[in-house]
């Protein structure tokens, strides 16, 4: 049986996602401002959207090994990297220049909801 990459990193992300909100909420308010914080909040919300989505994806290439769904897959992982991962940096080091990757990995949740909807549509029964 192959490994399901797709549940293994839905998995290790909303673990991750629960860890970083608990920071965010119990310890990060007294570090950063309000805007900081916000930001550090939309990380890790999109996290945990993206892990669920992750899951689903990891659930239906179980159900029907398809490379629209493998590709929809590695697209959230890329996206939770570089998009929750750049504001996460941003918060944490204070440096501006960590937002401007913070669309590259919008683009990539995009391109995996693409990908998610394309491979449906192609499903023939």
């Amino acid at each position: 049986m192959k490994k399901n990459y797709c549940l293994l990193f839905a998995a290790l992300f909303g673990m991750l996602a629960v860890i970083l909100g608990a920071f965010g909420a119990h310890g990060l308010e007294k570090l950063v401002d309000a805007n900081s914080l916000q930001r550090f909040h939309t990380g890790v919300e999109y996290q945990f959207y993206h892990s669920l989505a992750l899951g689903l994806v990891g659930l239906l290439e179980q159900q029907q090994a398809r490379a629209g769904y493998r590709w929809a897959g590695w697209a959230f992982i890329v996206g939770i990297l570089l998009f929750s991962g750049s504001l996460y940096a941003y918060v944490l080091t204070g440096q501006a220049g960590f937002g401007m990757i913070t669309p590259l990995g919008g683009l990539a949740f995009i391109f995996g909801w693409g990908l998610l909807a394309w491979q449906s549509w192609h499903i023939k029964n």
